[in-house]
């Protein structure tokens, strides 16, 4: 394997450390401000969802961003994101029936390192 692979391939895998971390967080953040978790890395062809969690009458469809600042958290939920996330929804929720009932949203929880995470209610609209 030439050097540069190599740390390609290092480069990544510290990468998906940070984003297992950062998903460990904003579950445990989540958790402790009353909402269940019902699944975690919820994966379907052609999109995943990071964390799907409930309170009350509301399911939220929750990306999980760990980057430098919050602007740059923010930022990289992008429309391609919303569209694979929201795919992911659908298929959830037709999987979920019980869940057509309840209030659906797209959250965002920004980990940014130094600061405790923050937890964003309707950070982008989801297309269910």
């Amino acid at each position: 394997m030439r050097p540069s692979r190599a740390r390609d391939a290092n480069a990544r895998r510290e990468s998906v450390r940070r984003g297992w971390r950062a998903e460990w967080i904003a579950s445990f953040w989540l958790w402790a401000r009353g909402y269940r978790i019902l699944a975690r890395r919820y994966l379907v062809k052609g999109g995943e969802i990071d964390l799907i969690v409930r309170r009350g009458d509301t399911v939220a469809f929750v990306e999980v961003k760990a980057r430098a600042t919050l602007e740059e958290a923010l930022f990289a939920i992008d429309a391609t994101k919303i569209r694979r996330i929201s795919l992911a929804a659908r298929v959830w929720v037709a999987r979920n029936p019980w869940a057509m009932q309840e209030t659906l949203r797209g959250d965002a929880v920004c980990v940014v390192r130094g600061r405790l995470p923050r937890h964003i209610p309707n950070a982008y609209t989801l297309r269910v």
